[in-house]
């Protein structure tokens, strides 16, 4: 029996860990990823020193029955479990947790390629790489973390082939080539845009920086000291099983204005916002997207004290503007690029003329719409379809996908952001890390009740390309 993980970031990289064993007629567990990333994943793996973590080390362990396992592998006291730390030491952790997984078990291959299709044959997959190889595998699991951005609706065809227009400012050194007094136009004013905005600054940037999005909202902030939990109010507690958002977000405001910090009320809704988003009917789930959700995001999602530090000071300077406006067009000149916006609220455009725009829009998730491909593949073949809000892919509860009939497609399984759809709350580490394991548990159950059959025959099918 073999298990296949396409993805290894965080969430494939993980469960890959968890499955890992060394009692004899354990299951294969292969691990297929990209080598540049491998175990660290895009978040991770392209991060740089001065991206720092967004969650408190001493809540950052890979496995929910030891969340402090990061920072005992940092041998950290007291005071640094609550710090921020960078990104890149993050990395680092996973990639050593998989490395001793891989080494003390005897079923873990690792496979520094990318997949690009998986096929159907009888009762299992075929998973074929960018190499030209292919391999046997009874179980798949998509772990394939956030997508490729897509391009900006309303660039302009010149301008989206030209070095003016960054679309994902991590790729090939992109922000190296900006120069320290160019104008650049943000897309988004999210995670992403407070990255950018750190490398900027930290290389010394001084030109004027626009950060726009359609409700111009930052992350707010974490609190320097942890703040005390809170118990949640009735009114709020009954709000979440009335499958209601109106009704708690109203109970929510309430509690906020009475609680030592915001926050805490975040926080203390952190353990109910899956089963609630599973509760709601898709009417309630798009009344969430279209009123509540970039509010949510801004208040739960938070950035560390110091890179709300960096963004204030660099507002307070007026070097950073933040705008609540809509991107309608922007194009090539000879200069630069001309762009097109609409302030929130207004029927006028603007026009300016920047040096660069660069995306920073965060998370993509639209199976439909993407280049990944992989998932192309998987759309066209029809084992994979969107979840009705283009949140990510349709699974199960147990994340076994649906096909484009609304089928459970047996042995497929999905793990991490593209459950948005299914969970919503399934992009930080805690969600991720809780999800791995239960995969982990579900895939050992079925594994040992299975009996081997026409996967056995393809396992002999394995091309010394693939590495196995």
């Amino acid at each position: 029996m073999r298990i296949t993980i396409v993805g290894a970031g965080f969430s494939g990289s993980v469960l890959a860990a968890q499955l890992a064993a060394t009692e004899e007629g354990a299951p294969e567990i292969c691990l297929v990823g990209v080598g540049d990333t491998f175990a660290r994943g895009v978040a991770y793996g392209q991060a740089r020193p001065e991206h720092l973590l967004n969650v408190r080390a001493g809540q950052l362990g890979a496995r929910p029955d030891a969340p402090d396992d990061f920072a005992t592998w940092l041998s950290l006291g007291p005071r640094g479990r609550d710090e921020f730390l960078p990104r890149v030491a993050y990395g680092d952790y996973l990639a050593e947790r998989l490395r001793e997984a891989h080494e003390a078990a005897g079923n873990l291959s690792l496979v520094r390629q990318e997949a690009i299709a998986i096929s159907r044959v009888g009762e299992g997959y075929r998973v074929h790489l960018d190499d030209g190889g292919y391999f046997a595998s009874d179980r798949v699991v998509l772990a394939l973390g956030a997508l490729p951005p897509q391009r900006l609706a309303g660039i302009g065809p010149r301008l989206a082939q030209s070095q003016r227009y960054i679309g994902w400012p991590w790729q090939d050194d992109a922000l190296e080539r900006i120069e320290a007094d160019a104008r650049v136009l943000i897309v988004g004013t999210g995670l992403t845009m407070a990255d950018v905005v750190s490398t900027l600054i930290a290389r010394g940037h001084r030109g004027r920086l626009t950060a726009i999005s359609r409700h111009g909202l930052l992350p707010r902030p974490h609190a320097a000291v942890p703040g005390p939990t809170i118990e949640l109010a009735p009114s709020v507690r009954q709000a979440l099983g009335g499958r209601d958002i109106r009704r708690l977000v109203a109970a929510v405001r309430s509690l906020v204005h009475v609680a030592p910090d915001w926050r805490s009320v975040v926080d203390g809704l952190r353990p109910h916002t899956q089963a609630f988003w599973r509760s709601l009917p898709d009417a309630q789930r798009a009344r969430f997207l279209r009123h509540v959700r970039s509010h949510w995001e801004v208040a739960r999602h938070r950035i560390a004290p110091r890179v709300a530090e960096v963004l204030d000071t660099a507002q307070a300077s007026g070097q950073l503007q933040v705008r609540a406006a809509r991107l309608l067009r922007a194009g090539l000149r000879a200069q630069g690029a001309e762009v097109l916006s609409r302030g929130r609220g207004r029927h006028q455009a603007d026009v300016a003329q920047y040096d660069y725009v660069i995306r920073a829009t965060g998370l993509d998730t639209d199976i439909v719409r993407t280049t990944h491909p992989l998932v192309s593949h998987l759309v066209d073949a029809g084992l994979i379809v969107p979840d009705r809000h283009g949140l990510g892919m349709e699974v199960g509860d147990d994340l076994q996908v649906r096909d484009r009939h609304g089928a459970p497609v047996r042995g497929l399984y999905c793990l991490g952001p593209l459950l948005r759809g299914h969970a919503w709350e399934i992009t930080a580490v805690p969600e991720l890390r809780t999800a791995a394991a239960g995969l982990a548990t579900t895939l050992r159950a079925r594994t040992s009740t299975t009996v081997r059959g026409n996967g056995e025959g393809l396992a002999r099918e394995l091309l010394l390309s693939a590495g196995l």
